[in-house]
C-alpha cells in the first residue's frame, strides 16, 4: 500500500480528534490499527502503556465514564512521513463546575491508513 500523504494523515489524526470529543470509542478504534499503542500520561513520569485494539478500548470506555466534561483542543498540527505531531489543550470541568486545563503533545505513528500509535506527553 501506498504511504499516505501529510494531508490524509492530518486529516485521519483529526478526525480521530472529534470522534475523542464525542466520546465516540467506536469511531475512534475505527481509525486505529489492530496491534495499535497507545501511552497514556498519566502516572507520571512515563504513563500507562495499552497495546491492542481491547486494551484501548477499554481505557478510552473508562475514561469517558469518569471524564464527562472534557475537549481536546487542537493548537498546531503538521504531518510528515508516516508521523504526526498535534500539539493540544484538554479542558474539562471537575465535579464542582471547576473548570481545568493542560498543555501536551501527541505523537501518532500511521500504517495502512489507520493509526498504529498515539504516544502522549503533557506539560506540567
Amino acid at each position: 500500500m501506498s504511504e499516505a500523504t501529510s494531508e490524509e494523515i492530518i486529516q485521519l489524526v483529526t478526525q480521530f480528534n472529534d470522534a475523542l470529543n464525542r466520546h465516540d470509542v467506536d469511531a475512534m478504534m475505527q481509525r486505529m490499527t489492530e496491534d495499535c499503542v497507545f501511552e497514556n500520561t498519566d502516572p507520571p513520569p512515563d504513563g500507562a502503556r495499552y497495546a491492542g485494539q481491547r486494551a484501548v478500548r477499554t481505557f478510552w470506555e473508562e475514561f469517558f465514564r469518569d471524564a464527562q466534561q472534557q475537549t481536546i483542543e487542537i493548537e498546531e498540527i503538521f504531518a510528515t512521513g508516516n508521523r504526526c505531531v498535534m500539539r493540544w489543550v484538554y479542558r474539562w470541568q471537575s465535579a464542582d463546575a471547576k473548570p481545568g486545563h493542560v498543555r501536551g503533545v501527541d505523537i501518532y505513528a500511521i500504517r495502512d491508513g489507520r493509526i498504529a500509535e498515539k504516544l502522549s506527553y503533557v506539560k506540567e
